[in-house]
């Protein structure tokens, strides 16, 4: 085997585009759910300590890179 046949480029460079398309809707999303809560999360998070709203974000985005993996792996 050659390192032409073990490194197969097309799918590093699909794999890269797909991670960087995840992160792309993943900070989109949490952009739209910052605009649509009340407060400023990050603000809330950091400033104030809010610990259950810092799980409740964390859980959030965790189910949306769930989704997302689960569509780009089809």
């Amino acid at each position: 085997m050659s390192l032409h046949e073990l490194i197969n480029y097309k799918y590093i460079i699909a794999s890269v585009l797909y991670s960087v398309i995840g992160i792309i809707i993943l900070l989109v999303s949490y952009w739209i759910v910052e605009k649509i809560t009340p407060e400023n999360l990050w603000k809330e998070i950091v400033e104030k300590h809010n610990v259950a709203l810092a799980i409740v974000c964390a859980s959030f985005m965790i189910a949306v890179a769930i989704i997302i993996s689960s569509a780009i792996h089809g």
